[in-house]
């Protein structure tokens, strides 16, 4: 009893220090420090700010360096700059969140994002004066800087630089590419100042070298009332102008096609964007080299150094230009939920957009839906969190499948109901079955929450190594349609398990599998950006390799029956973890070893044992099951036969008389109803 004291006071001290890595590992949107509904104006007619330069973008660039310079005379530690656009941060009407509460006396958005005023100016505290270098990127309006005493939390707004702005702040800006409906589709979403009743959007595309067309463009937005709740609806809020989706349809495979963005004016002018390129998807099943980029929970940094708080997203930067460096050796990339982590705080869509535009203008940026992205109370989310911080889906909600060449995905939305009996259970096992292993032999489960395996110390806290509920119906459908791998994000770091079906290894090899895996390898991949998740101090059987750090996977297909599985971290883009699977496509249609040994002894049954005999009312299932279970009731007695199913499979003997008395067992489907005389 005196043992059991100290290892109860152990368990709760561990769950506690789990619980305490989570709050910091899912530290909120850094914005929502600035206590802006606290805003009082203090202003100083001998403190300035200036800005240099005035107009941006004069050679058609979208983002672009801006230096200040500023003086307070009454400096402190806590002096910060705050970047508001629209520059008249303070003109606008603040609504209240609802009738109980009344708006601000100082009404404004939160800052696209911030720094301290003694960043790069050490000197600050003692001469007033500071120099700092933050970049911007065109998003619909112009600027201005704020310079506030009294830190984040009681801000006092001093004084208030010039204004600076786009050359065209209207302009198209941050396409992103994704596969369409069909193979040979492919969208390009962008976004602009321009809505219907100013000018007509369109795509102008075709193959390099080749004649070009112009494909038009559907225009959306939406506002503030569409948003669930604050920040979103309040402080968080800023016009997300106008979203705009062409389609470039009946594309020939792995051809290279030029684009670019456009909007005519209804006097006639023609606003270009830049000129962008990408290759169309591969045939189904087409037997190439085909490379895909798998991760999760990025979000956004800034490249200035801004909107640091706690180290918030320390890595996101650093998958960011790995991922580009890699570009030409990258057909998709698939970005599995918690995009940005904008969390109500819309100004950081642009930013996300504008972080990822060399990679998603170039291959298909395909995601999945988030608890950042989704959870919302009372909005139909199968979480109740606040996590989307007023979002609820509007800006980004996911579930669909797509062929890529040699792959089929199914990309699952965890922010909903995926049990059984469910719109998203039939939709799983839909995309699961329908799969053609002959042309895709690649079957690649996509989801945001861990649905599988994870060694997260919250998830051990729970008493769990997974998302409570989470595999117990899936597992099945897995094993059934033999998925190869699922991969997860929402755990910052990267582990990767043995072939596994509830929760036992199917499969001995670590590094170069061979044949059938009879299981699927499940992989937690979250640590593309956010800060980092702790691991438990447990040590499972199925946890091949773990890693501490960001990074990101690379699936490379070099034909129907060889996979590379690579992690790379983020850090140096070097390669840490990897396997191959190497076997026919056949392995995947075909029974096992001891399926085929079992069809053979039935064989044997129907043409000598059996054959002219039977009881009259036994019908024909009932005199196969009795066949098959004749069949392996004689396996389990017989050690050599056990022996050699094990050597076959790669599987213990107990394992393999497990098995056989399982199939032994259970029944063989429902029978089928008597034929009536």
């Amino acid at each position: 009893m005196m043992m059991e004291e100290p290892r109860m006071v152990f368990m709760c001290l561990l769950i506690l220090a789990t619980f305490q890595q989570v709050v910091v590992s899912d530290e909120h949107q850094p914005l929502s420090k600035v206590a802006i509904h606290n805003i009082i104006s203090e202003l100083d007619q001998n403190a300035y700010v200036k800005a240099n330069p005035n107009v941006l973008g004069l050679k058609g660039q979208n983002t672009e360096w801006v230096t200040l310079q500023y003086y307070n005379p009454k400096p402190t530690m806590d002096d910060w700059i705050g970047v508001f656009s629209p520059a008249n941060f303070s003109a606008s009407t603040c609504p209240a969140e609802n009738q109980f509460t009344s708006p601000p006396l100082f009404c404004s958005s939160a800052p696209i994002k911030y720094q301290y005023a003694n960043f790069s100016s050490p000197n600050y505290k003692k001469s007033g004066k500071g120099y700092l270098k933050l970049q911007l990127i065109n998003q619909r309006s112009d600027f201005s800087f704020a310079l506030f005493t009294g830190g984040l939390t009681n801000p006092k707004l001093v004084t208030v630089s010039n204004k600076v702005s786009f050359s065209n702040p209207n302009a198209p800006v941050y396409p992103r590419l994704a596969q369409g409906k069909t193979w040979d589709e492919m969208t390009v979403t962008w976004t602009s100042g321009y809505g219907i009743n100013e000018a007509e959007a369109f795509v102008e595309w075709g193959p390099k070298g080749g004649k070009f067309i112009q494909s038009p463009a559907g225009t959306l937005t939406f506002d503030r009332n569409t948003m669930c709740g604050a920040p979103a609806r309040t402080v968080g809020w800023r016009d997300p102008g106008f979203i705009h989706t062409g389609f470039l349809k009946e594309l020939w495979p792995n051809k290279v096609y030029i684009y670019k963005l456009g909007h005519k004016l209804f006097n006639g002018t023609i606003i270009w964007s830049e000129q962008y390129q990408f290759k169309s998807p591969p045939f189904p099943g087409q037997n190439s080299v085909q490379r895909v980029v798998i991760f999760g929970d990025m979000g956004k940094a800034e490249a200035d150094g801004s909107n640091e708080y706690n180290n918030f997203q320390p890595g996101s930067l650093n998958t960011t230009k790995q991922i580009i460096q890699d570009l030409n050796d990258i057909d998709i990339v698939f970005h599995i939920g918690d995009l940005c982590y904008a969390n109500g705080y819309l100004s950081q869509w642009d930013q996300f957009t504008a972080q990822i535009e060399p990679i998603a203008s170039a291959v298909p940026y395909m995601t999945a839906s988030g608890n950042h992205e989704r959870d919302w109370p009372g909005s139909g989310s199968f979480y109740g969190s606040m996590d989307s911080g007023g979002e609820c889906g509007v800006l980004a909600q996911s579930m669909y499948s797509i062929d890529y060449g040699m792959f089929r995905f199914c990309i699952a939305h965890t922010e909903l109901d995926w049990r059984k009996g469910t719109e998203q259970y039939e939709f799983i096992e839909k995309c699961l079955s329908t799969v053609d292993r002959q042309k895709q032999p690649w079957l690649i489960f996509l989801a945001h929450r861990v649905l599988g395996y994870s060694s997260a110390g919250f998830y051990a806290a729970e008493g769990s190594f997974e998302e409570p509920m989470g595999r117990e119906d899936l597992q099945v459908l897995w094993q059934k349609y033999k998925v190869d791998i699922a991969f997860y994000g929402h755990v910052h770091n990267y582990e990767r398990t043995c072939p596994i079906y509830q929760n036992i290894c199917t499969n001995k090899e670590k590094n170069n599998y061979i044949g059938n895996l009879n299981g699927t390898i499940h992989v937690v991949v979250g640590g593309g950006g956010a800060s980092l998740a702790e691991f438990a101090p447990i040590n499972t059987k199925w946890s091949i390799f773990k890693d501490h750090d960001f990074g990101f996977v690379k699936l490379t297909a070099f034909d129907h029956s060889n996979l590379l599985f690579e992690y790379k971290k983020s850090s140096d883009g070097q390669v840490y973890d990897s396997f191959k699977i190497s076997r026919d496509y056949r392995d995947i249609l075909a029974c096992n070893a001891s399926d085929r040994f079992n069809i053979n002894s039935q064989l044997e049954h129907l043409q000598a044992k059996y054959v002219g005999t039977g009881h009259a009312d036994l019908n024909r299932f009932e005199w196969a099951v009795n066949i098959q279970r004749d069949s392996y009731a004689s396996y389990i007695g017989h050690y050599p036969l056990l022996a050699y199913f094990a050597i076959a499979e790669n599987e213990s003997i107990g394992r393999e008389r497990y098995t056989f008395m399982q199939k032994m067992l259970l029944p063989c489907g429902l029978p089928p109803e008597r034929e009536e005389d």
